[in-house]
């Protein structure tokens, strides 16, 4: 990567997503750009005013659920180094699955198709796309009689998929046609496979120029979303401990192969 980078982080307010912006902000240069975006315009700029570091970090008000707004910041970007899809819903114990699973489904999984629609074709050569997702997104977390649905899909087939999973939760079938209540399972799955659809048919360009899609998995790190699931955060990371995790893999380079278009967790690729 020569001249200015920019990179784009979704979900960057708080949490992973504004230790991500932090990091890079301390890793790159005063020439380059980190773009922390939020749909909240307060939160957002009060997050970006106190981030330090040496490259420039600017708020963007993006609501992720708006495609339309995806594509327009790709579009207005024109080329982009490095993006960081992260934006989530969180789920809480209050509410039934049911409640929440159209808010859920819309930040989980339709910001990150629209992602993976709109940013690949302007990422220049050396350049990284990371989905945040979780080891939950491994086909093994669901029953094998679904994974025909996600095995070698094609983007369009895998946002179908989820579209017709969101239905059967709501009309309460989801469950006899396999398919597990809890809905962060589900929409993980649909999320690695969305980006493999994606990386599947850039591999070979993308790996002659030095360009990485994948997802990561940056384990159990304490946070507001993930304390109201576990009991013990012992072994948890730090926002900021699982932000370096995450940018070692992702800046590393040469890309390694074996990593491209994989779910990758501590550096090694998940299957």
């Amino acid at each position: 990567m020569t001249g200015q980078r920019i990179a784009v982080v979704t979900g960057a307010n708080q949490g992973i997503g504004r230790a991500l912006v932090e990091e890079l902000a301390a890793r790159w240069t005063a020439d380059d750009l980190v773009l922390l975006t939020g749909r909240d315009p307060g939160r957002v700029s009060a997050a970006a005013a106190a981030v330090s570091g040496v490259a420039r970090v600017e708020g963007r008000v993006l609501d992720v659920t708006d495609t339309a707004a995806i594509a327009d910041l790709a579009a207005s970007l024109g080329a982009v180094d490095v993006v960081i899809s992260n934006a989530t819903m969180r789920i809480t114990p209050e509410r039934t699955q049911v409640e929440q699973a159209d808010e859920f489904i819309a930040v989980a999984n339709g910001a990150t198709h629209a992602v993976l629609r709109s940013f690949p074709p302007i990422l220049r050569p050396g350049g990284r796309l990371i989905i945040v997702a979780s080891s939950l997104g491994t086909l093994r977390n669901l029953d094998p009689t679904l994974h025909p649905l996600f095995e070698g899909a094609s983007l369009d087939e895998v946002e179908a998929v989820v579209s017709k999973w969101q239905a059967a939760v709501h009309d309460g079938t989801a469950a006899a046609q396999g398919w597990p209540e809890w809905i962060n399972i589900p929409s993980k799955v649909a999320q690695v496979a969305a980006m493999k659809a994606v990386a599947r048919e850039r591999r070979e360009q993308d790996l002659a120029e030095d360009r990485l899609i994948a997802a990561v998995c940056p384990g159990l790190v304490d946070t507001p979303t993930s304390r109201p699931w576990f009991d013990d955060f012992s072994r948890a990371k730090t926002p900021t401990r699982a932000a370096r995790d995450v940018l070692d893999f992702v800046l590393a380079s040469p890309v390694d192969p074996a990593k491209y278009g994989e779910l990758v967790r501590d550096g090694k690729a998940l299957r």
